[in-house]
């Protein structure tokens, strides 16, 4: 087989305590899954069923304990927002997943940034258009090692924070998800068949806003450890 120009090769999360890779398949984002973060944002959370919006794989962008990733500020924004997230990870494929057995295609969780240019994304939104320019671009899903759930357990529970050079953010608890991991993996294989691969940012807590250059993020999940991320 010849190809008409070689394929990228894939993009892999390193793994904690083992010597392989985790690559990914698909990424999938739940929209406003902390009741706060949807008020802040203009919305009732009571109201709403879960959502999902997708990145590229190529979005994602591994990094290593103990190094602070180098991001550039991207192009065309003027309004860069982090957003902290507990990512789950599928190791088992299925659809239409009964939610009693929806921990069990977890393999494992990683700390994750849902970088966004707010500005594109609510333009997107007033004009009733996808929201792919404002979340879904190049570099736009920092990533930490995976651990695997054999080793953390799964998380109804669990501190998560962001501080933006050195001054807290955002500050919650993974009980104040409005939809738990079991229940968006349950409902999400309502629609998609997840595989392997498959990666899940579970949503972001309130005290979402801007960074700029120069700007150093420490983002990190009770249990996961932090993730350290520097805009040039």
């Amino acid at each position: 087989m010849t190809f008409v120009f070689p394929p990228e090769a894939p993009i892999v999360i390193p793994v904690v305590g083992l010597d392989s890779l985790y690559p990914v398949r698909r990424v999938y984002c739940v929209g406003r899954n902390y009741a706060a973060h949807a008020r802040e944002m203009g919305f009732d959370p009571d109201r709403e069923s879960p959502f999902f919006f997708c990145k590229p794989d190529n979005a994602v962008v591994p990094v290593a304990y103990g190094t602070i990733l180098e991001l550039e500020y991207p192009a065309e924004t003027s309004n860069y927002h982090y957003e902290a997230e507990l990512v789950a990870v599928i190791g088992k494929s299925g659809s239409n997943i009964p939610l009693e057995q929806a921990l069990d295609h977890v393999w494992g969780y990683a700390v994750g940034l849902d970088m966004t240019r707010r500005d594109l994304q609510m333009k997107m939104r007033e004009m009733g258009r996808p929201w792919e320019i404002g979340k879904a671009f190049d570099h736009s899903a920092p990533t930490g090692p995976i651990h695997p759930a054999s080793a953390v357990g799964h998380f109804e529970r669990g501190d998560i924070w962001l501080t933006v050079n050195g001054e807290t953010k955002q500050k919650s608890d993974i009980t104040h998800l409005i939809w738990s991991v079991a229940e968006t993996v349950s409902y999400l294989s309502r629609f998609f068949r997840l595989e392997p691969g498959d990666v899940i940012f579970t949503g972001t807590p309130e005290g979402v806003g801007a960074v700029k250059r120069g700007d150093l993020m420490t983002v990190g999940v009770e249990r996961l450890g932090e993730l350290h991320v520097n805009i040039v």
